[in-house]
């Protein structure tokens, strides 16, 4: 049995204005017929058109009727569309198309009328498929989207709205299906795919505790999970968002062609009518005949109608976002691609975005006092875990796993702080007694204790931390020093990216840290950067991106909360999506959704194919309208060639975009 349209989202798709050929109370046999349905009545319409034509030679009565049914299938609409115009006082193509089409009635070229009404048609049909094919990464993903999800009440599933369920609600996932909402796992384990987010298909092991995300694919357990998002704030919701958002986004060329297209439409009316009246004082030649006035200003209207300069733009750049949402890249806007293909200076963060943030504990070095006891490897790791609980950064992930895996027990805590760029604080109760613990940078610490004190306690000490290799974290208990030795690796493949981004763009490489020399070093030896700074602290990285910019259009890549002022103020912030700070992914301009860096030289690529095909389509555009309006002028192009090199022209740039796709 077929069950019937939820009230409450039948109301909410229609009111959101969507196309009805994707409504989901349509039945399967039913979207069939109603997908691209505007494109089938065209198809439909130039069939008839043909018979009209064909039977023109030996039926002229046969083939006005089948005109008629043209006018009327085609026609019809074109006419309800323009005085809906002509009531909000727009004159557009839309327009300039209908009165050319009813003004061929008038002068007894029927044939060239409907020719036009049906080529109008179907290259505006074409241009709504292709604009829907460019959209597709946001039909994918509400295709994936779950509208009923199954709600634990009194351990009873029920199935509801996915609208209907709350923060803090209990739904179960069965193998198979798609996780509906945001939350943690309360029951059960399972392998989940993030492939339909992130193309990256490698199937992850989930259990208790485990956070999962909405549109992830639960492969092989039931689990129950603990909701912690509705369907308006989940990642599948925010991710369709941002990708709408890119598209509603128009770089300054679109922009610039929407404002040239409003004046430009009345301009060609006014040019038209005046070449009417003109006409057969200047060249001798009647109004309304074959070769009339009449007849050569509507083939100059229509020739001169940019439909394919209107669509140049938004086709190419469409079609491009749509690309990019396919390889796990979002943008927030066409004008992101304008801004990757100024790009003449690229500057990596390094731990997280070079590097792959997975530290590996190495050793801690020991700086005691004489009036306090050393604290064991064990206890050491108690404090700094208990500081650490809670905070995004890699060095604070390397310490709690550390501790979880060797069962250590986590003290009491009061006070605490954290400050990016330097590091966290707070008063950890240690044998009964309230101490002032502080953790991070030396930076963090010398504030705390001043150099004078340093020196005094430990003369050496600064600089054997210039001198270490190592990434450092520093713990200060009372007048106990500890420092924290970890190793960092770089990520897969990105002395590649480096080397390509180098050869094939001639871009400048920088890498900008917030760790020591040493450090700093390594690293960019490894990854083939010449250019690199460290101790940098956020307001540092944020002063040295305002001086790149003086130089060149900068692109920022970074992953953390420290990273977010840098990205805000680069010409264009790319951020991570898998492991980056909700305030860095915020600030940003794109985001790689899994984190894979080898696809920054497809991103550059992509943005300067774009560039390339939208001066084609534009040139293309122009060229059309030059060499068809003079001539249509003159009497050298008759009214159907014009209507067949306007629309073939539209086409043929709808088509040009769509390679982007690619």
């Amino acid at each position: 049995m077929k069950k019937r349209p939820d009230p409450y989202l039948f109301d909410e798709f229609f009111a959101s204005g969507k196309e009805e050929s994707i409504s989901p109370f349509l039945f399967p046999s039913s979207r069939k017929w109603a997908h691209n349905l505007t494109l089938k009545n065209a198809i439909f319409t130039a069939i008839i058109f043909s018979i009209a034509f064909a039977t023109s030679f030996f039926s002229l009565h046969l083939s006005n009727l089948f005109l008629a049914m043209v006018y009327f299938l085609v026609g019809t609409p074109a006419v309800l569309d323009t005085v809906e115009d002509l009531r909000n006082f727009e004159i557009n193509i839309d327009v300039l198309m209908t009165l050319a089409a009813l003004l061929s009635i008038l002068i007894g070229s029927q044939m060239e009328g409907a020719l036009l009404l049906v080529l109008f048609a179907l290259s505006g049909s074409m241009e709504k498929a292709v604009s829907s094919k460019t959209k597709s990464a946001i039909q994918n993903l509400r295709d994936i989207s779950p509208s009923r999800v199954t709600l634990l009440e009194n351990n009873i599933p029920i199935e509801k709205n996915i609208h209907e369920i709350q923060v803090k609600n209990s739904i179960v996932v069965k193998a198979g299906e798609i996780i509906p909402l945001d939350g943690k796992i309360t029951q059960g384990s399972s392998y989940v795919n993030l492939l339909h987010l992130t193309g990256e298909s490698l199937p992850t092991s989930k259990t208790i505790g485990d956070e999962v995300y909405a549109g992830s694919h639960n492969l092989d357990g039931m689990i129950t999970v603990e909701v912690s998002k509705t369907s308006h704030e989940s990642t599948l919701a925010q991710i369709i968002q941002l990708i709408q958002g890119a598209q509603a986004a128009k770089p300054k060329v679109e922009k610039l062609l929407d404002r040239f297209g409003k004046y430009y439409a009345s301009t060609i009316i006014l040019l038209s009518a005046a070449f009417a009246g003109l006409l057969p004082f200047l060249l001798s030649i009647p109004f309304l005949s074959i070769e009339g006035s009449v007849y050569r200003a509507l083939a100059f209207l229509i020739a001169a109608s940019p439909c394919a300069l209107i669509i140049a733009t938004p086709t190419a750049y469409l079609s491009a976002i749509s690309a990019c949402a396919r390889k796990g890249i979002l943008l927030k806007g066409g004008v992101i691609l304008d801004a990757i293909c100024s790009a003449k200076i690229i500057a990596f963060d390094k731990t997280g975005t070079l590097t792959q943030g997975k530290l590996t504990f190495s050793h801690i070095d020991s700086y005691s006092s004489t009036s306090h006891t050393p604290l064991s490897q064990e206890e050491i790791f108690s404090i700094a875990a208990t500081l650490e609980q809670g905070v995004l950064h890699p060095i604070a992930e390397t310490i709690t796993l550390y501790a979880s895996q060797n069962s250590l027990s986590l003290l009491p805590l009061e006070q605490f702080k954290s400050k990016p760029g330097y590091g966290v604080e707070g008063m950890v109760t240690i044998q009964d007694k309230k101490v002032l613990v502080l953790l991070g940078s030396f930076e963090h610490i010398l504030v705390q204790l001043g150099e004078k004190t340093i020196m005094e306690r430990w003369p050496y000490l600064t600089e054997e931390i210039k001198n270490k290799e190592h990434l450092l974290s520093c713990l200060l208990v009372e007048s106990n020093l500890y420092l924290f030795h970890f190793m960092d690796h770089l990520r897969p493949k990105i002395q590649n990216v480096i080397s390509d981004l180098k050869r094939k763009f001639s871009f400048r490489i920088l890498m900008l840290t917030g760790d020591h020399q040493k450090s700093a070093e390594r690293i960019a030896k490894e990854a083939g950067i010449e250019e690199y700074y460290f101790d940098l602290k956020p307001e540092d990285k944020l002063h040295l991106i305002a001086r790149f910019i003086q130089e060149g259009s900068v692109t920022m890549i970074g992953d953390g909360i420290n990273d977010a002022p840098s990205l805000m103020r680069s010409n264009v912030g790319i951020s991570m999506g898998k492991i980056g700070s909700s305030s860095a992914i915020e600030a940003s301009d794109a985001i790689f959704l899994h984190d894979d860096l080898s696809q920054i030289p497809w991103l550059f690529k992509k943005a300067k194919q774009t560039r390339r095909i939208l001066l084609q389509n534009i040139s293309l555009a122009f060229l059309v309208i030059l060499l068809a309006t003079t001539p249509s002028l003159l009497g050298f192009i008759p009214l159907w060639l014009a209507v067949i090199l306007h629309e073939g022209g539209t086409v043929i740039v709808g088509l040009n975009s769509l390679r982007l796709l690619k």
